[in-house]
């Protein structure tokens, strides 16, 4: 599949919005705790056109299926950054886009001046997480900042 990554517009918020709905159920993510309901979700291109985050969309023939961004970790030190809202659509998974689109995340994360990437998931997302420690995430042992997700269970970063 041939794919590009590139920064969300506000034409993206409905595609993107329907695959974090998709997908996070696939995984036991749709109760209370989880990004699922986080009032972002429905305007994407929005919440990420703050200051100090970026979004970007994984398209392939002109349709999104996929995306991800950082953006500040709310109650941390400033200079540690969160990957947030990383999903993909199943056809899109395994193709080498994670490691694309993380790459490009971890970047624009440098550029925003972060020092370090936070990131929290669940068990059951064993693919995100060998991507996770491919790039060179580590495990710790609890959550850091309030991002609201208390659904997570495992939780990583990264020195940038």
């Amino acid at each position: 599949m041939t794919y590009s990554i590139r920064p969300i517009t506000e034409a993206d918020n409905t595609a993107l919005a329907h695959i974090i709905r998709a997908v996070m159920p696939e995984f036991g993510a749709d109760g209370p705790g989880f990004a699922i309901h986080d009032a972002e979700v429905s305007k994407m291109s929005f919440a990420y056109a703050a200051p100090g985050c970026a979004y970007f969309v994984v398209e392939s023939e002109g349709r999104v299926l996929g995306g991800g961004g950082v953006a500040p970790l709310a109650n941390a030190e400033p200079d540690i950054c969160e990957l947030r809202k990383m999903y993909f659509l199943a056809e899109l998974r395994r193709q080498g886009a994670g490691s694309a689109l993380m790459q490009q995340c971890l970047e624009a994360a440098r550029t925003l001046g972060f020092k370090r990437c936070y990131l929290e998931t669940l068990t059951g997302m064993d693919d995100a997480k060998r991507l996770y420690r491919k790039t060179g995430f580590r495990s710790i042992a609890q959550s850091l900042g309030a991002t609201g997700h208390f659904g997570c269970d495992s939780f990583f970063i990264l020195d940038l």
